[in-house]
């Protein structure tokens, strides 16, 4: 059984204990969090598709872990101008363990 749920305006296509990284979550390391809004819930025996979002499937997860990504560094220029700027950025991400898929009504 997968899903595709929809979270910090990304879709993720997730099965049971499985770990994803999406953008920072509010909660401490071991919280349960639950996702309503899920876009489609397959099993081998049947597809449910929402119009947006199919009614009653939930998935819960438990946070593994917040980290930083990786370091984006971008640097502008002008030509013989002197000027120069540079800057990084790091994302704050979160782990997720999907620990359960509900499928609904």
């Amino acid at each position: 059984m997968y899903a595709v749920v929809k979270t910090g305006g990304q879709q993720f296509k997730v099965t049971e204990n499985q770990v994803i990284t999406i953008n920072r979550l509010s909660g401490e390391e071991g919280d349960s969090v639950e996702i309503s809004e899920v876009l489609l819930v397959a099993s081998d025996k049947e597809t449910k598709v929402g119009t947006p979002y199919v009614p009653g499937a939930k998935v819960e997860a438990q946070i593994v872990r917040h980290k930083l990504g990786k370091k984006i560094d971008a640097f502008n220029y002008k030509a013989k101008k002197n000027v120069r700027k540079q800057w990084g950025h790091r994302a704050a991400l979160t782990e997720l363990k999907i620990t359960k898929i509900a499928a609904g009504k």
